[in-house]
């Protein structure tokens, strides 16, 4: 089955500087070098992935991660270094980046399965099952230039699928779509990583790399920052993330009061660039009316309000819920993307919904935070400025991960793309 080893792998873009008249009065030499060495955007990277190995990827935007898929996925060359690759290779890089927006849906699927080495005649034979686990009966025969990012990703991902690759190459396109599909797309993977595939996975999801990989590769500014066991190496580039968000943080920011009337001070219980500013927080019951105290079991809804003071491109909301000492019973995060905000400026409302919180009773604090698209940063994070009471009999032991999901109430200035 697959491998991949790729070592003392270099990329550079080579840029040819402008000739002096062109320049600028006001361009300087560094501006000239710059554009005369172009721009390294990998440097020395060594690793191996190997039979039935899930290999994470991690970094903010602009570390390398998605050039160094595309490199090993045949686009392109570096400029030094080897990359072996065992196995035929499936991968899912842009999305609709290798279809042709004017065919169809079918006729996408023939051409990129004959690409990914499938006769026409396999490819044809296939097409029932490709349709099958896109769910696209509907849309197949009409061109691609009309699906949305979520049919997209139901379209590549099935044709993958159905090519039985054994080494998949998966860049950051997990977070479109809907939720069902999305858990979908895991099983397959799993069954793939089952049968022997090799796996190497780019994501923003911390938290999935630390539960899906067998090891992890930091990646900064194209360089190699830490890898091996996912837990350490997601840990280091976290307190990176905090680290950033705490240089960030401006300290003259006037207090604030939440609607309970907990100060918000600046490096004490708030974080972040405030870009995008947390205005309100709610937690709600089934009539809509606010609540710091529920029964366990309950169905909870919890209304976040934001204002960005400039247009950012999808960025992410994340809620914790932390018992008294500090560790974690539930974290949850989402890209405004998946909520159809492709760009967000002004006001707007995102929300969490519980059908039911099983949690045992007693006081816990919720943790809310809006970041940057690649997780480099907070634009606002409130630590324990938000409590919660729980009503309960008894206490039930096991795992708490309470069935939820994300949506956004329509603003006027949230604009979506």
């Amino acid at each position: 089955m697959g491998g991949v080893r790729v070592a003392g792998l270099s990329k550079k873009y080579a840029y040819r500087a402008p000739r002096p008249d062109a320049l600028a009065p006001n361009v300087g030499t560094d501006a000239r070098i710059a554009a005369k060495s172009g721009f390294w955007a990998l440097r020395n990277i060594d690793f191996s992935a190997g039979h039935g190995q899930m290999f994470g990827i991690i970094g903010a935007n602009g570390a390398g991660k998605s050039t160094l898929l595309r490199l090993i996925g045949g686009v392109g060359r570096p400029t030094s270094g080897s990359i072996s690759t065992v196995g035929r290779i499936g991968s899912l890089l842009e999305l609709g980046s290798d279809f042709h927006p004017e065919l169809t849906g079918r006729e996408n699927a023939i051409t990129s399965a004959v690409i990914a080495g499938l006769t026409r005649k396999q490819a044809r034979d296939r097409m029932l099952d490709i349709i099958d686990f896109s769910e696209l009966q509907d849309f197949i025969d009409r061109p691609v230039r009309t699906y949305s990012s979520g049919m997209l990703l139901r379209l590549a991902f099935a044709i993958v699928v159905n090519t039985a690759p054994e080494i998949l190459l998966i860049d950051e396109v997990l977070t479109v779509g809907d939720e069902w599909f999305r858990a979908k797309c895991m099983s397959r993977i799993e069954e793939f990583r089952r049968d022997g595939c090799t796996i190497l996975l780019v994501t923003h999801d911390t938290k999935m790399a630390a539960r899906l990989c067998d090891q992890v590769m930091w990646l900064h500014k194209g360089t190699i920052a830490e890898i091996g066991d996912p837990e350490p190496v997601v840990s280091s580039y976290l307190r990176s993330t905090d680290r950033e968000t705490r240089r960030r943080t401006p300290a003259d920011w006037t207090a604030e009061r939440t609607t309970e009337g907990v100060e918000l001070r600046m490096l004490e219980n708030r974080f972040g660039s405030m870009e995008m500013q947390i205005t309100d927080v709610r937690f709600l019951d089934t009539t809509n009316f606010r609540i710091q105290r529920i029964r366990r079991g309950e169905p909870l809804r919890i209304e976040i309000d934001y204002n960005a003071s400039q247009t950012l491109f999808a960025p992410n909301f994340g809620v914790l819920i932390r018992q008294d000492d500090g560790s974690i019973l539930f974290d949850a995060t989402v890209t405004a993307a998946s909520l159809g905000l492709h760009a967000v400026q002004g006001s707007g409302t995102v929300v969490l919904r519980f059908d039911r919180l099983d949690l045992n009773g007693g006081t816990y604090y919720v943790d809310v935070g809006a970041y940057r698209q690649d997780w480099a940063y907070a634009y606002d994070f409130h630590w324990r400025a938000y409590q919660l009471n729980i009503v309960a009999a008894n206490v039930v032991r096991g795992a708490v991960n309470p069935p939820h999901r994300w949506e956004r109430i329509e603003s006027r200035t949230a604009e979506s793309g």
